[in-house]
């Protein structure tokens, strides 16, 4: 049963930041208020508890999360936002409690978001980093985590690299990630009115400003479509109460099918990036990722919404 600080959590959202989507007007709205208030600088909590320093790669800022003494490992954090936004204080606890737990190295790179910039400013600016993070790093070394718009563009990276002969990293985590942008599955209309946050009119607003008039069932804009048989072993996280929930099942079916270790987290009550934000059901979601990278046992198998998972029940 879901916690009380979820129904809480989830009343908020549908009463504020639901707003934002539910239109391609309130989208343009909420973007021109949050140009005026975001700061992307990690809080001053965090750089007291961290070794956080800032480079910069094609202009744009990247901070670097030292490792743990000896340790090699470390993960590039692509934060979420619908491509419009910048990143949160919600995305830097999650990435300081990854980086003290795991003792890897997190690189966070502040990237080009729309509408000032586009798909192609995106990734040339991320695939920078990460050819980057490749001199310094081995690849098995590598994880790629993201959360939303992150997630989908993980998984785009790790496709973009392989076609330019670039070693895939070793692992994924994908957070509530967007992977299918066509809106080709009925479902998804389904779960837009159980969903307190994401709504489907902002949301193709996002990715009309973000996609550089590339087809929205191109691979680059909806990875479903890609070649998933390049994707490394695969964590993602989804929720019953998150219209993405729907793709993101079939991605994991799909993925499987080519050959991808997948493990799924599929939370039944919870709604989109939940594990960014303080319950109960974040705890247990966080253990998982942690788990995973640690090289744990793998969840046993559930059943979610039709579909045949190896994933983790809710507890």
């Amino acid at each position: 049963m879901p916690s009380l600080k979820s129904h809480v959590v989830s009343f908020i959202l549908r009463h504020s930041r639901k707003k934002a989507f539910s239109s391609p007007e309130n989208l343009q709205r909420w973007i021109a208020y949050a140009r005026k208030t975001e700061d992307y600088h990690p809080p001053a909590l965090l750089k007291a508890r961290l070794d956080i320093t800032e480079t910069s790669v094609d202009g744009f800022p990247v901070y670097e999360i030292a490792p743990r003494a000896g340790e090699r490992r470390r993960i590039l954090y692509l934060h979420g936002g619908a491509y419009v936004f910048q990143i949160t204080s919600y995305h830097w606890g999650l990435i300081a409690e990854m980086a003290e737990r795991l003792g890897f190295g997190v690189t966070v790179p502040i990237y080009p978001i729309a509408p000032e910039h586009d798909f192609h400013d995106m990734f040339g600016m991320v695939g920078d980093v990460y050819r980057r993070m490749l001199e310094e790093t081995d690849a098995e070394d590598i994880v790629f985590m993201g959360d939303s718009a992150g997630g989908n563009m993980a998984v785009v990276l790790t496709m973009m690299a392989a076609e330019e002969g670039l070693s895939s990293p070793a692992h994924h985590v994908l957070i509530s990630p967007g992977l299918d942008m066509s809106l080709s599955n009925p479902e998804v209309f389904e779960a837009e009115r159980r969903d307190p946050w994401l709504g489907i009119p902002g949301g193709l607003e996002a990715i009309r400003l973000y996609s550089a008039g590339i087809d929205r069932a191109d691979w680059h804009i909806s990875p479903l479509y890609g070649d998933l048989s390049v994707l490394p072993r695969t964590l993602l996280l989804t929720g019953s109460h998150d219209l993405l929930s729907p793709d993101n099942l079939i991605f994991a079916e799909r993925a499987r099918d080519a050959g991808v270790e997948i493990d799924v987290v599929y939370e039944e009550g919870m709604f989109h990036v939940w594990p960014l934000i303080e319950m109960p059901e974040a705890r247990r979601a966080r253990d998982s990722i942690v788990a995973f990278l640690n090289g744990e046992a793998r969840a046993r198998p559930v059943k979610a919404r039709g579909w045949s998972l190896q994933g983790q029940a809710a507890t």
